[in-house]
């Protein structure tokens, strides 16, 4: 059985002066093993290139998606798109990267710079064929996937950073791949990694980018299973069924919420021993038992951690506190977000009339809402769900 998967992240940042950012990253699942993405950079900056780098991804990856060839990919954008009256050519440079059943890489890339793969922490020469579509020169790649290979896709605002300023000719790829040598083995994610990189594109730009740059990061991994307890059940003759599948589990376990902790404590026979170590801010101290990973407080805490999501997602800029952070949602964001690929939520419906005050500085009033968002954040950063009420 094959128990590799992939870690997807990108990030991108707009042209200076324009509001939308003309490059477009789609991720779309074909099955469970099998993953189509496409970064496509339109021609130009602002509405018309990010209209194009729109269309243009979501063709290709909807039609890849189905099973069709990139022969009719390529055919359907050229008749779908508008042409443009400046250039006169109809649609944006793309790259294509095919998971196919975590087991091999296709590549597809045309016009883009090319993706770098880093293997073993350094630069692989990965073989290229040369088709022609359409009287388009279009490089394709097949790749047996590897654990720890790093596929970093960019759009040419990458290699053209620091043009004219730190450099006479841009970033150049030796550059850029020696940048991603020195910190491909710290062991990222791959959303850390696209920031890394387009935030070195920024500085180089000196904050004003010349053009649109995203970078796309795909990282094969191993599958890591990771288990949390929410809540206690609506029933509670429950409580001893939901403890035993919630133990049972392979991977970590992750207990949260004060009667929650004390129904664990009571099926494992461990005492619940108070941390009194408090590191400021609005998330309450954590606690120990033994045989859990990991005991936090519940709603306050969980909010956290869907707050941090949400910022992962978009500009990541809270990546700092919750990746050092000693609180109990800066732990759990490391284990959901970083360490774990499969997790799977155990949540109990019981109702807290603490959780009623509208005083709390509690966003949801009702844990299952909490559940949902964070559950759905964590699909959106590639990660297996599963949900178990009780």
């Amino acid at each position: 059985m094959n128990d590799l998967c992939v870690d997807i992240g990108y990030k991108s940042i707009n042209h200076f002066g324009e509001q939308l950012c003309g490059d477009h990253v789609d991720v779309v699942e074909q099955n469970e093993n099998s993953t189509v993405v496409v970064l496509a950079d339109g021609l130009g900056s602002g509405v018309k290139a990010s209209i194009l780098s729109t269309l243009t991804s979501k063709i290709i990856s909807t039609m890849m998606a189905e099973g069709l060839s990139i022969e009719d990919c390529v055919e359907t954008i050229a008749a779908t798109l508008p042409i443009c009256s400046v250039r006169g050519v109809a649609y944006s440079t793309f790259t294509i990267i095919h998971i196919v059943d975590n087991k091999e890489a296709e590549l597809i890339q045309y016009d883009n710079p090319q993706v770098i793969l880093l293997r073993d922490c350094k630069n692989y020469e990965y073989p290229k064929v040369e088709i022609n579509i359409g009287g388009k020169k279009i490089f394709k790649s097949v790749i047996k996937l590897r654990e720890g290979d790093i596929f970093v896709a960019m759009s040419d605002g990458c290699p053209h950073a620091g043009l004219g300023m730190r450099y006479n000719f841009g970033w150049s790829r030796a550059e850029i791949i020696s940048f991603l040598e020195t910190i491909a083995h710290v062991g990222y994610t791959a959303k850390t990694y696209s920031t890394i990189l387009v935030d070195e594109c920024n500085k180089l730009y000196g904050y004003k980018p010349g053009d649109d740059t995203t970078a796309c990061v795909i990282k094969v991994r191993q599958r890591v299973p990771m288990n949390i307890l929410f809540g206690p059940p609506a029933n509670r003759d429950d409580a001893n069924r939901m403890m035993a599948l919630f133990f049972s589990k392979e991977g970590k376990h992750i207990v949260c919420g004060g009667t929650t902790s004390s129904i664990a404590a009571k099926y494992l026979g461990k005492p619940i021993k108070a941390n009194l170590n408090y590191f400021g801010g609005d998330v309450p101290p954590t606690a120990e038992i033994e045989g859990v990973d990991l005991v936090t407080e519940g709603v306050i805490t969980i909010n956290k951690v869907l707050e941090y999501a949400k910022d992962a997602l978009s500009e990541n800029k809270l990546y700092e506190k919750w990746s050092v952070g000693r609180d109990g949602a800066s732990l759990i964001c490391r284990l959901l977000f970083e360490e774990a690929t499969d997790i799977n939520f155990y949540v109990g419906r019981a109702m807290n009339p603490a959780h009623q005050n509208p005083d709390l500085p509690i966003n949801f009033n009702i844990k299952m809402n909490l559940v949902e968002e964070l559950s759905k954040c964590l699909r959106q950063m590639g990660k297996k769900i599963k949900v178990s009420y009780f």
